[in-house]
C-alpha cells in the first residue's frame, strides 16, 4: 500500500536525513506502514554514509559520489516525499506541526542566515521522527580562510581539495578518533602532520594511559608531530587572511596552512527550544527511544536510559545509527497500534559499537568503559599492537578494545550483550 492508496493514513515527518533518518525511513516501509512518509533535510544532498569521509573520501580514494546510501531508485521505491536543503527550525507539540525554512547556503552560519516573510512554511504530522544529529564544535577562526571541520561532505570535499593542493603542513586540532583519523590519511598522502591535544595522553580518559600512550605512540612512528597538553590559543594569518599558524597555550607557534579542527559534537536540539521536549545533552527520551507521545529520537541527537548499562547515554557511532533509526521507527508504529506512552514496551539496549582505522590498525570498541575500570589483556600485547583488552566494573563485564583482533572484540561484545560476569570473561579468555 502506498501513500495515495490510503489518502487518510498517518502521516510520519522524518526531520534528519542521515544515517539514522535514512533507515528509520526505510524500516517504516519493511514493517508496511502505508501511510505518507516526509523526509527532511538540512543538506541539499541525498542520504550518504559519514565514515568514509575521513578515510576513502579525504585520502581520495573514493569519489563522493560513492557515498550515496539512497539513490534515486531507492528513494522512489519508498514513496516519500524527500525535503532536500530544507531545515526545521521550530516544533508545536499541541497543534502537532513542523515550521520548515530554506536552509543556509553551505558556509553560512544558520543562526545568524535571516529568513524572509515568506520563507517559513507548516507542515502537520501525526508521528514525528527526530533524527537532526550533531555538528562540530568549533573554534574562534578570525575570519580566517583555511580552518575546517569535519563532518558534512561537504566539509570532506572542502577539505580533500586543500589536500590535493599540497599543502606544506597540516594542523589538526584534537587526537580524538576522527583528529586521529584526519592525520592518518593525511600522512598517508604525504603530507606533514601536527597533531594538538589539551590531555596528556590522547584518549586516556577512555582507554586509560597504557592504550592511549600507546595510540600516541601509532602516530609518532609514523610521522606525526604530536603535541600533547597544550590548547589552541588563537590562529594566525598571512595574505588574503588565510591561515598561516596555530599559537598554542604554551606560547609556541605551529605553521600551518590547512587546519582541520576535531573536538567533538554538539547534538541539534536547537531548534526544539520551547516545544515542550526535555533537552540535555540531546533529546531525552525513555529506554524505548519515545520523547513523547508520538515522537521518537534517534541516532547523535537521542539521549536515552541504557537499561544494560543502567545509564543516560547518547552515542555517536555509526552501528547505533543504523539499529536506533529501525527500533525507532518500529516504536513510532508501535505507539500508533497501541497508543502505549509508557515504557513498556521492548527497551532498545545493544551494546554500543564502533571502529576506528588508523594507519595499518583497526580500532575496535564495544561495550560502555570508563578509565578506571578493572582491565585485562585477554589476547596478543601491547608490544606487538595486536591485543585485546577487557574491561569489568563492579564484578561485571562491561567492555573491549581491541587492535586489530576483530574476531575477539565480536565475541566480547556479545558476552556483555548475555550479561556475563568479570570472572567468566577471564575463564573464557583461557578456553
Amino acid at each position: 500500500m502506498n501513500a495515495e492508496q490510503a489518502p487518510n493514513s498517518p502521516h510520519i515527518a522524518v526531520v534528519g536525513a542521515s544515517l539514522a533518518g535514512w533507515r528509520a525511513a526505510e524500516q517504516l516501509r519493511r514493517s508496511e506502514f502505508g501511510g505518507t512518509i516526509t523526509l527532511i533535510g538540512d543538506e541539499p544532498h541525498q542520504p550518504y554514509d559519514r565514515p568514509p569521509l575521513s578515510k576513502q573520501v579525504l585520502a581520495g580514494d573514493w569519489p563522493a559520489e560513492r557515498t550515496v546510501l539512497a539513490p534515486e531508485d531507492q528513494l522512489r521505491e519508498l514513496d516519500l516525499t524527500a525535503r532536500f536543503g530544507t531545515r526545521a527550525i521550530g516544533l508545536n507539540l499541541a497543534d502537532r506541526t513542523l515550521t520548515l525554512a530554506p536552509a543556509p547556503p553551505a558556509g553560512a552560519d544558520q543562526g545568524d542566515y535571516e529568513l524572509g516573510d515568506h520563507d517559513t512554511e507548516e507542515l502537520g504530522f501525526d508521528g514525528l521522527i527526530i533524527a537532526t544529529g550533531a555538528r562540530c564544535r568549533a573554534l574562534p577562526t578570525g575570519g580566517l580562510s583555511g580552518i575546517h571541520t569535519l563532518r558534512t561532505l561537504d566539509d570532506a570535499m572542502a577539505i580533500t581539495e586543500a589536500f590535493d593542493a599540497h599543502p606544506s603542513r597540516v594542523a589538526v586540532v584534537g587526537a580524538g578518533f576522527i583528529g586521529a583519523e584526519v592525520a592518518a590519511t593525511a600522512r598517508g598522502r604525504g603530507l606533514e602532520v601536527t597533531m594538538i591535544e589539551a590531555l596528556p595522553i590522547p584518549l586516556g580518559r577512555v582507554l586509560g594511559e597504557d592504550i592511549g600512550q600507546l595510540c600516541a605512540e601509532l602516530h609518532r612512528e609514523h610521522g606525526v608531530d604530536l603535541r600533547l597538553g597544550v590548547g589552541v590559543e588563537h590562529f594566525v594569518g598571512g595574505p588574503e587572511d588565510r591561515v598561516t599558524g596555530v599559537v598554542l597555550t604554551d606560547g609556541s607557534t605551529v605553521d600551518a596552512d590547512v587546519v582541520v579542527v576535531g573536538i567533538g559534537v554538539i547534538p541539534n536540539t536547537e531548534w526544539l527550544e520551547g516545544s515542550g521536549l526535555e533537552l540535555d545533552n540531546g533529546v531525552m527520551c525513555d529506554e524505548t527511544c519515545l520523547a513523547a507521545p508520538g515522537v521518537v529520537a534517534v541516532g547523535d541527537v537521542a539521549c536515552w536510559r541504557h537499561v544494560t548499562f543502567d545509564e543516560v547515554m547518547r552515542v555517536e557511532h555509526w552501528e547505533n545509527a543504523v539499529e536506533q533509526g529501525k527500533f525507532g521507527a518500529n516504536r513510532l508504529l508501535k505507539w500508533f497500534e497501541t497508543g502505549d506512552d509508557s515504557a513498556s514496551s521492548e527497551p532498545y539496549a545493544p551494546v554500543p559499537w564502533f571502529w576506528s582505522d588508523q594507519y595499518d590498525r583497526k580500532l575496535q570498541l564495544a561495550g560502555r568503559i570508563r578509565s578506571d575500570d578493572t582491565s585485562e589483556i585477554v589476547t596478543g600485547s601491547l608490544e606487538e599492537r595486536r591485543f585485546a583488552t577487557i574491561f569489568g566494573r563492579s564484578g561485571k563485564l562491561v567492555g573491549v578494545f581491541g587492535m586489530n583482533r576483530p574476531r575477539h572484540v565480536m565475541q566480547y561484545r556479545q558476552l556483555i550483550t548475555e550479561g556475563a560476569t568479570w570472572d567468566e570473561a577471564l575463564s573464557f579468555a583461557k578456553e
